[in-house]
């Protein structure tokens, strides 16, 4: 026998009724995402063959001093760039024959297949979106998303990102702080904040300076431990052995 004729409406108009949803929770399952956001960082893009995003790399050449009728620079200085991402696209797919649809039916279906389809469609989604924001973007031939690993090099006088080069341009460099490379020692408790402190004032370029840590469970550990030996339990309904999210 065919399918069910309509089968494919009934996919399309539950995912339609639930991407709202979906859209949302990718946004508020993932730290990163949910801080741009919250600081309107995040800006939709309605189309358009690539994604390009303009940059003020220079300063204006012609800043001089002067007094009376000192000639003026005026001609014109190049200080505007911009860098280019190719458009990524992601799907899970969800189904469900005629038969299916016909055994999970009526007072014998415990569990609404359908519904359980789609509500692991949409967890497969939000896991996967939130693994390639800290990706160097190389998954399935390059299809992926370009995360933290393409945009954060450890090595960052070398690559192309959005169609610049770091080895040609230095403005395009990130900083990179490495514990035993650049600090003398691995990592530990009791050099973690003064780590954390050198990267954090590489960052800071006039009124602009970082406002989240991303870390792994180790170095979010470190950091954690060696805040202990201050932390003060003030209530005692609510003392914790530690905090569940921490401020630097």
């Amino acid at each position: 026998m065919p399918v069910s004729p309509n089968l494919s409406e009934i996919v399309t108009t539950t995912l339609r009724n639930r991407s709202g949803t979906v859209a949302d929770d990718v946004t508020k399952n993932n730290g990163l995402l949910s801080r741009l956001n919250s600081r309107g960082k995040k800006k939709p893009v309605s189309g358009g063959r690539t994604i390009v995003q303009e940059i003020q790399y220079a300063e204006n050449s012609t800043f001089r001093r002067y007094s009376g009728y000192d000639i003026l620079n005026v001609q014109p200085s190049d200080v505007i760039t911009a860098a280019e991402y190719d458009l990524k696209q992601a799907a899970v797919a969800v189904s469900m024959s005629g038969l299916e649809q016909l055994q999970n039916s009526g007072e014998d279906a415990v569990l609404d297949l359908l519904e359980q389809r789609i509500e692991n469609a949409e967890k497969t989604l939000k896991n996967n979106i939130a693994l390639d924001c800290y990706s160097d973007g190389t998954a399935d031939g390059g299809r992926q998303i370009g995360g933290l690993q393409l945009l954060i090099s450890t090595s960052p006088t070398s690559g192309t990102v959005g169609g610049i080069s770091r080895a040609t341009w230095g403005f395009w460099r990130n900083q990179k702080f490495s514990a035993s490379a650049d600090g003398g020692a691995a990592a530990s408790t009791a050099n973690i904040q003064s780590y954390m402190n050198r990267l954090y004032m590489s960052c800071v370029r006039g009124s602009d300076s970082p406002d989240l840590v991303v870390a792994d469970n180790n170095f979010f550990r470190l950091y954690w431990e060696s805040l202990q030996a201050i932390q003060r339990i003030t209530s005692a309904d609510k003392g914790m052995a530690g905090f569940q999210s921490l401020q630097y």
